[in-house]
């Protein structure tokens, strides 16, 4: 059996901007967002009482919290603190997975001790060393032990031990489980179910056929199955790029100079860090002026511009709305396995996408 821990740093880049500002102490702050296009990258537990959230504009932000103070973003500062929480990390097991620059799984089960104590004397340990704090799920395995992470929160731990997996599962909300978004939980509210133990009365057939495959997944997940090891080196499965603009674009015309744009960017990275990967599909995202979103993608081992505005002209007949965001990128064949993910590579994508409405 297992022994995995998860560790999830608190509210992390704000954490750090508190640290490095003391005078911040007791004010609600925000990372980003501060522009007229801005997007909050993340927000302290003060924000967050008063309904911000990462991810939100930042005029919404400002209507919910009127005396909100905005940071910019400073990605050198949280990933050399990551860097020292890293460290500490991987003086306890090689066995290191890092999800992002301020969380990471463990796999502690050959360490000789109890994995409680383990993660106790992390979270003690990154606090004395970096002045934050850390929050932490103990479980047999990862999605249990991500969900744990959450319960506690923040500066706490909780551990689902393998004989109290059943009863756990069982009151467990659906929303909880990876891959249930909001949407999805509410279909399944329409019908009745509301948590993981509703969902185990449907057999594994009735998954598969009014899921798919990942209905077979689900069946597993509602149970608190995952069989997924803790892996130090993860397989790159994507590489993209994206970009919010500070004003809206309204043509097809204007969307197409900057998908060429954002797909030689791609192109570039393409053949400067992963020339050898075999491409499945290439893809584009679109974001309209109301926030809702839509991809749309296509076979492809070789892409070119072409493909890429092909994809954005029938993704953007979706919507007569004037566009706030476009992404470009490509997804890997699954059976290559030569490459390393670079798991802060999307996240300093996305802070710096962030950020660069507050340049």
């Amino acid at each position: 059996m297992r022994k995995i821990i998860h560790l999830d740093m608190d509210c992390f880049y704000a954490a750090v901007e508190m640290r490095e500002r003391p005078e911040l102490a007791g004010l609600p702050i925000a990372v980003g967002g501060g522009s007229k296009r801005g997007v909050i990258c993340t927000c302290n537990y003060k924000a967050r009482q008063y309904g911000v959230r990462s991810a939100m504009p930042g005029f919404m932000a400002r209507q919910r919290c009127p005396d909100l103070v905005f940071l910019p973003v400073r990605f050198d500062l949280y990933r050399a603190t990551s860097q020292v929480i890293r460290a500490i990390f991987h003086q306890y097991t090689p066995l290191v997975e890092p999800l992002s620059l301020d969380e990471a799984y463990l796999d502690v089960t050959d360490a000789g001790r109890y994995a409680w104590d383990i993660a106790r004397e992390i979270r003690a340990r990154i606090l004395s060393e970096t002045q934050l704090t850390a929050s932490a799920g103990i479980a047999p395995n990862k999605m249990l032990a991500k969900i744990a992470s959450d319960w506690r929160k923040p500066n706490g731990q909780f551990a689902v031990l393998p004989e109290q997996v059943h009863a756990f599962m069982a009151a467990l909300p659906v929303r909880k489980i990876w891959g249930v978004g909001p949407k999805s939980a509410e279909r399944f509210a329409a019908r009745g179910i509301n948590t993981c133990g509703d969902l185990q009365k449907l057999t594994l057939p009735e998954m598969a056929a009014q899921f798919g495959k990942w209905g077979e997944e689900l069946y597993h997940l509602c149970r608190g199955e995952d069989n997924r090891a803790v892996r130090p080196h993860r397989i790159r499965k994507s590489l993209s790029t994206e970009n919010t603009f500070f004003d809206n674009l309204t043509t097809l015309a204007e969307c197409q100079e900057a998908i060429d744009k954002l797909g030689r960017e791609v192109l570039d990275d393409l053949r400067a860090k992963v020339p050898e990967r075999r491409i499945r599909n290439a893809y584009v995202t679109v974001k309209f002026s109301d926030f809702t979103r839509t991809t749309r993608q296509c076979v492809c081992t070789t892409p070119t511009l072409e493909i890429w505005r092909t994809l954005l002209a029938e993704a953007w007949q979706r919507k007569p709305l004037p566009v706030r965001l476009l992404g470009t990128g490509v997804q890997f064949a699954d059976d290559d396995s030569d490459e390393d993910d670079d798991h802060d590579s999307a996240q300093e994508r996305q802070a710096e996408l962030f950020a660069a409405d507050e340049a």
